[in-house]
């Protein structure tokens, strides 16, 4: 485990306190391995770790926050002084009542200026650390003040109790489909009320459609054709805790690999421009993007493009995922990227997490 960080003096805000992209989509589609050096978005820090758990030769996790990265470096110190249930605990997916404990047997392991973010920060870990971001505290309001205006305790515990095909989509067109219901997407996510509740305005410069429609159509998919009980952004989302699922790096079969593999693992504060004009030619093996050309030009987007080429070895993949901004590499870059729709759109298919409208698959040639 290392840390390569520019300065980081300021308290700067935790944007997401956890990662929203479905973990399992991501490593199916990268396909890391034991040879591979990998390029992560930091974020939450979830998915970077997950990565771990296929043994790669390295990963590395860029964020231009660092207080991203400070989520990082906590969760790292958590699978090195923690049992997995207690790991669970710090982050909230579980309950409990010792959090400040359990940080404080992790807080030897941090870096000097990790350790002065958390020990200003002891409200987010009273609460747990995935609870921490901006995103978080948005569907916090919606939990604790939207949802029981529309479906109350019982109506919400029989939707994640699952059950089959049939019986999801009866339920969903009988009962949870409601007029409320519908209302509810084109208030939340109107453009006015996610901006005033943290949304970054760069996001809406290039939207193209209606969010509230995107959002419902996709949340009518993730509730009928895939089952709840096994969805851990659902269950967040609706209860604030994960309750009969986890995350990808969450879970307990995944934890051992993790942590074996964490002197693998470094992370930097610097934007993916800036790491790639360092980056040497045709040394990463896959790139974990999440949505960051959401809220860029095209034209920068290409730029971009080009310069992630330049860094990726021959067969390397690049993973992302479309917003309501559409991206794909096109025509302009077909003699050097191989676009594997296929894959993609199979995956995208189990996505969990409904937010976002494409995933794509591109693979370097």
């Amino acid at each position: 485990m290392s840390t390569v960080t520019a300065t980081r003096t300021d308290i700067s805000e935790i944007h997401y306190g956890q990662c929203w992209e479905d973990t399992d989509i991501l490593i199916d589609a990268l396909e890391p391995n034991s040879a591979g050096t990998y390029l992560s978005i930091a974020s939450g820090g979830d998915n970077a770790l997950a990565i771990l758990s296929r043994s790669p030769k390295k990963v590395i996790a860029l964020d231009t926050n660092p207080a991203q990265l400070s989520c990082l470096a906590l969760r790292v110190a958590a699978y090195h002084r923690l049992t997995h249930a207690e790991m669970l605990e710090l982050l909230g997916s579980r309950h409990s009542t010792r959090r400040y404990e359990l940080y404080l047997r992790c807080r030897p392991v941090l870096s000097a200026t990790d350790r002065a973010y958390w020990d200003a920060n002891s409200k987010a870990i009273a609460y747990g650390i995935a609870t921490s971001g901006k995103f978080e505290r948005y569907f916090s309001l919606f939990r604790k003040n939207i949802l029981p205006l529309i479906h109350n305790r019982k109506t919400i515990n029989q939707l994640l109790a699952g059950g089959n095909l049939a019986e999801r989509e009866q339920f969903y067109k009988k009962t949870w489909n409601n007029w409320r219901w519908r209302l509810l997407f084109k208030v939340l996510f109107c453009r006015l009320i996610m901006r005033r509740l943290g949304a970054d305005p760069s996001f809406f410069h290039y939207v193209e459609g209606s969010m509230a429609k995107h959002v419902l159509e996709r949340t009518h998919h993730v509730l009928t054709e895939l089952n709840p009980a096994e969805n851990p952004y659902l269950q967040w989302i609706l209860t604030g805790q994960h309750t009969t699922a986890l995350p990808y790096a969450l879970r307990e079969e995944n934890f051992a690999a993790i942590r074996a593999n964490l002197d693998r693992l470094e992370w930097r504060q610097c934007s993916l421009e800036q790491y790639l004009l360092s980056a040497k030619p045709h040394s990463i093996n896959g790139f974990n993007l999440s949505d960051i050309f959401g809220s860029m030009s095209e034209e920068n987007y290409h730029k971009l493009l080009t310069r992630l080429l330049s860094a990726a070895a021959p067969g390397a993949r690049m993973v992302y995922w479309n917003m309501l901004t559409p991206r794909r590499a096109g025509i302009d870059f077909a003699h050097r990227v191989q676009s594997l729709d296929a894959v993609a759109d199979n995956l995208f298919q189990l996505d969990k997490a409904f937010f976002y409208s494409a995933l794509v698959v591109e693979q370097a040639k």
